[in-house]
């Protein structure tokens, strides 16, 4: 038995493979890892504490895929439910369909009894309404002191500090998001993604984490993928699909990883690239095999900004280990 999670999710990672101890299902296990991630308003980037689109409000969007069924459920676009895996495991078990989204998706969360509340943290407030105050001259917003629009208010260093860290600094690695998969000792599998999305997107866009094939994939005979990061990228090339793919075909997982990020780069647009030809953007890979064999990559490493660890939990315990990079 073994789970695998992103970078953000050690703790979730570590719920997870105790559910699986405990004897639960893989789709529960990484359900309830990833509800650990979602209630957490330190990861910004999931659930209650989630950093707003550009008007200021939550929108999550989560996925999960059961391997011994070959079934998902996802939602998109999903206001004042802090836990979107826990509905799209309910859209799988309960309706026909894979995706709800927006109003839609709100109702049968209702529907299911998840109590409404705002997601929206004083942290994540102030982040957003510093954006606010920043990122245009040619608007009402007059900037904090210090900034280049003269204002009068000092900023929070603890806003200062997320930026610096996930959006504007030399070492943002803007890779929020949680994903996490789970073997268990019959060889089932399961996995599940969730998050808010790229800070301050545009209200109602979707990206790669609820869309099985870019955010996420699962075939119980071969293995699976999730992504985080630039989901558009995921999005154009099907890339945890196309890695599940290039393992039943007999690639090692890190070969398959690799594989998939060398086609990313190929197909990154112009206006997306460096002076050295490179994506600007940065993604990451997780990919578990049925045999156990596990490998998490990204485009751009650590001397980018990117992180370099992926978190693991098996009979040696939980621990994060190295994530190999395409460029660096």
């Amino acid at each position: 038995m073994l789970v695998l999670g992103s970078h953000t999710g050690l703790n979730g990672v570590k719920a997870a493979y105790e559910a699986l101890i405990a004897g639960v299902s893989p789709l529960d296990a990484v359900v309830a890892g990833t509800t650990v991630v979602e209630d957490d308003p330190s990861e910004t980037s999931v659930g209650y504490g989630g950093i707003p689109n550009e008007d200021g409000v939550v929108e999550l969007d989560a996925a999960v895929m059961d391997g011994p069924t070959h079934r998902g459920g996802a939602v998109a676009a999903l206001k004042n439910v802090r836990h979107p895996t826990q509905v799209a495991r309910l859209v799988m078990q309960q309706t026909n369909r894979v995706l709800l989204a927006g109003e839609g998706a709100l109702r049968f969360a209702r529907a299911n009894g998840f109590v409404e509340e705002n997601l929206l943290t004083d942290h994540a407030r102030r982040v957003w309404l510093h954006w606010k105050r920043t990122h245009s001259d040619r608007d009402d917003w007059r900037g904090p002191a210090g900034d280049e629009i003269a204002g009068d208010e000092p900023v929070d260093p603890a806003v200062l500090d997320w930026f610096a860290r996930h959006y504007r600094g030399p070492a943002a690695h803007k890779g929020g998001t949680v994903h996490i998969a789970a073997l268990d000792a019959r060889g089932d599998l399961a996995c599940a993604t969730s998050t808010s999305g790229h800070p301050f997107k545009i209200p109602g866009r979707v990206g790669d984490s609820p869309i099985l094939g870019a955010g996420l994939y699962v075939d119980n005979e071969v293995g699976s993928c999730g992504s985080l990061g630039h989901g558009e990228a995921n999005l154009e090339n099907c890339s945890s699909f196309a890695a599940v793919e290039l393992m039943r075909q007999g690639a090692s997982p890190l070969d398959a990883g690799m594989e998939i990020l060398r086609r990313i780069a190929r197909n990154a647009h112009p206006w997306q690239l460096g002076d050295k030809g490179e994506p600007q953007f940065n993604l990451w890979l997780y990919l578990l095999h049925k045999d156990g064999r596990t490998a998490s990559v990204t485009l751009r490493g650590s001397k980018q900004g990117g992180p370099k660890q992926f978190a693991l939990a098996d009979n040696r315990g939980v621990r994060m280990e190295e994530c190999v990079a395409l460029f660096g």
